[in-house]
């Protein structure tokens, strides 16, 4: 969804801004202090010497920190599950090596909530870029959403589950997720300027168009025996009935969004 430039565009932008304290709902943890964090069980010297990395190389190992992480948090479906001593052994290193890049659990926890939202956020990005024309780059950025949910649900939970929120982040600091937020927010906006949306408060609008994409994704997830209609389809129609955007011709939403039949 493209960044809209004009006065729905400005005034979105500001709101979500404003609304930085009240991101999507995100996992948290308890912080591990160092001591609690000492292994008991250190990784055997051979697998350290194997997985170690060259000097130089801190932020290839943060990188396989924040992926060890994800992994642990996408099987265990929450934060509970989350422990820097098994983070630690997956890499291959000592427990409190871990600290060297991340200060505690937490600290680790929002690293990889920030890069899957990243990851969400140029899916959308991608998908909007494809197509031609405000209307059709905002239902192609809503389907991409959705398709991320269908095709990484281990993140996605990991981002949208109900553990208790974060805590408020450093003042002026925006919680991860407003980044990815925006771009719903900006093609409603630009959807606003172009005169396919009506008049209206994008923020606002745009909330209610998530709230109901998320709802949609966590349904056909939780009832796979329900004869839903085509993804596409659904999205069309929460665009037609929270954005008010004129239906979609069936071919052209299968042109913005190539294999979206279902």
């Amino acid at each position: 969804m493209a960044k809209a430039g004009g006065a729905a565009g400005a005034g979105a932008r500001a709101a979500v801004t404003q609304a930085a304290g009240t991101a999507p709902a995100a996992a948290s943890a308890a912080p591990e202090s160092p001591a609690d964090a000492a292994p008991t069980d250190a990784a055997p010297a051979d697998a350290l010497a194997r997985r170690r990395n060259p000097h130089g190389e801190g932020s290839r190992l943060r990188q396989e920190l924040i992926a060890a992480a994800a992994q642990q948090l996408a099987e265990a479906g929450g934060d509970d599950g989350l422990s820097l001593r098994g983070v630690a052994r997956e890499v291959g290193i000592a427990a409190p090596s871990v600290y060297l890049h991340f200060a505690s659990k937490e600290a680790l926890l929002q690293a990889v909530l920030a890069e899957h939202f990243q990851t969400l956020k140029r899916s959308i990005q991608e998908a909007a870029a494809r197509a031609v024309g405000p209307a059709a780059k905002l239902r192609a950025g809503c389907l991409a959403y959705c398709r991320f949910a269908e095709e990484q649900p281990g993140p996605y939970r990991v981002l949208f589950g109900t553990p208790p929120p974060l805590p408020a982040s450093e003042p002026g600091q925006a919680k991860p997720g407003m980044d990815a937020f925006a771009t719903l927010v900006d093609g409603i906006a630009e959807g606003m300027d172009a005169g396919v949306v009506p008049p209206g408060d994008p923020f606002v609008v745009a909330t209610g168009v998530w709230t109901a994409l998320h709802g949609v994704v966590s349904l056909r997830r939780a009832m796979t025996d329900f004869p839903w209609p085509p993804l596409a389809a659904q999205v069309d129609a929460i665009l037609s009935g929270m954005a008010r955007l004129a239906p979609a011709e069936p071919e052209t939403t299968a042109a913005a969004t190539p294999g979206a039949a279902g």
